[in-house]
C-alpha cells in the first residue's frame, strides 16, 4: 500500500552546478525528480550562473559570483525537508528508491546523522580509492563508518547540518567533506559510507585540475587551522606532508604547485576556529581513525 503524502519522508535536495554542464544537470534533476515514496524539494544552485529552462518543481538560486562549494549552503533554507542530500551535477541516482532507502536507513538508525552512497563509473566498475572512504578500502560495497565523505552525493539530518553550521566556505573545492564529517563525529553522530547503495557519476581523476595540488595542500592547512586541537595538529600536517611529497616526488612541478598552496593555507584567513573537542577525537579514534592520519 502506498503511503499518503503526508507521511512520506520529506528529502531537501541541493544541487550545485555553474552552468556547464547543462545534460549532466538535467540527468541529475531528472534522476531526483523520479524518486518514489519520500516527498522531494529541489533546488538548483548556480554558482556565477543563473539557472534556466529546469524541470518546473525545480527551485533556483542565481549567485552573481562563483562561492566555490559552500555554496551549496545557500540552498538550503530553500530545500525543504526533515533530510537533505547534496548532490553533484554530474551524478545522479540509477533508482527511483534511492532516496527512499537513504530515508529508511536514517530512519532504522538515530545515531547515524552523514551518509555517502557508493559512487561508481556507469561505463564500468571503476572508481578511485578516495571515493571509499575508509583506510582499509577491501570490497567498496562493504558499508562502514567514515571519518571523511566524498561530497558528490551525501545525506544529512537538517538538524545535524544546522547544529555544525553547514559546509566550510573557505575552501573552493576539496576538503570540505572532511571538515563536515568530522564536525558531524563531534556532535555526537556516526558518519556512514552506504556501500550498498549506489550512485553513479563518471570518472574522472582529481589532478585533471591544474590547480590540483596547490589546492591540495592550501585546503589540508586551512583545514588543520579550522579544526584540529593545537596537539593534533603537527601529527596531522607531519603526516599528510610527508604523505604527498612521497606521491609528487617524481613530479618537480607538482612539488612547485604543493608548496605555493602550502604558503597560502597559513597566509590566508581560514575563517572562524572550531576546534573538534577530546569527546570528538576519541569517538573517531574508537572507530579506527584518530584525526592525524
Amino acid at each position: 500500500m502506498t503511503k499518503p503524502p503526508g507521511l512520506l519522508p520529506s528529502v531537501g535536495v541541493v544541487v550545485l552546478t555553474r552552468g556547464d554542464r547543462p545534460v549532466e544537470l538535467r540527468r541529475a534533476l531528472d534522476s531526483v525528480l523520479r524518486q518514489t515514496e519520500v516527498q522531494v524539494s529541489v533546488v538548483c544552485v548556480g554558482n556565477g550562473w543563473e539557472p534556466t529552462d529546469l524541470p518546473e518543481p525545480v527551485r533556483t538560486v542565481a549567485l552573481p559570483v562563483n562561492l566555490g562549494v559552500g555554496a551549496r549552503n545557500v540552498g538550503v533554507p530553500m530545500a525543504e525537508g526533515d533530510l537533505l542530500f547534496f548532490l553533484d551535477d554530474d551524478a545522479w541516482l540509477p533508482e527511483p528508491d534511492s532516496l527512499a532507502r537513504i530515508a529508511a536507513f536514517f530512519g532504522a538508525n538515530p545515531k547515524v546523522g552523514m551518509v555517502q552512497t557508493r559512487i561508481l563509473d556507469p561505463a564500468g566498475d571503476r572508481a578511485p580509492r578516495s571515493w571509499v572512504p575508509r583506510l582499509r578500502k577491501g570490497d567498496a560495497s562493504r558499508p562502514s563508518t567514515t571519518m571523511y565523505v566524498c561530497e558528490a552525493a551525501v545525506g544529512i539530518r537538517r538538524g545535524v547540518f544546522e547544529q555544525v553550521g553547514g559546509w566550510g566556505e573557505p575552501y573552493g573545492y576539496a576538503h570540505e567533506g572532511i571538515e563536515l564529517a568530522w564536525r558531524v563525529w563531534d556532535a555526537g553522530y556516526i558518519v556512514w559510507y552506504a556501500g550498498d547503495l549506489v550512485t553513479w557519476h563518471p570518472y574522472a581523476p582529481a589532478t585533471r585540475h591544474p590547480e590540483f595540488q596547490r589546492q591540495n595542500a592550501r585546503n589540508r592547512v586551512l583545514l588543520t587551522r579550522r579544526n584540529l586541537p593545537a596537539l593534533l595538529a603537527p601529527g596531522y600536517l607531519g603526516f599528510w606532508s610527508a604523505v604527498d611529497g612521497w606521491r609528487n616526488r617524481s613530479d618537480p612541478e607538482a612539488r612547485r604547485e604543493w608548496l605555493r598552496g602550502w604558503r597560502s593555507g597559513w597566509r590566508e584567513d581560514p575563517g572562524p576556529r572550531r576546534p573538534l573537542s577530546w569527546r570528538g577525537v576519541l569517538a573517531m579514534t574508537r572507530h579506527g581513525r584518530p584525526p592525524i592520519i
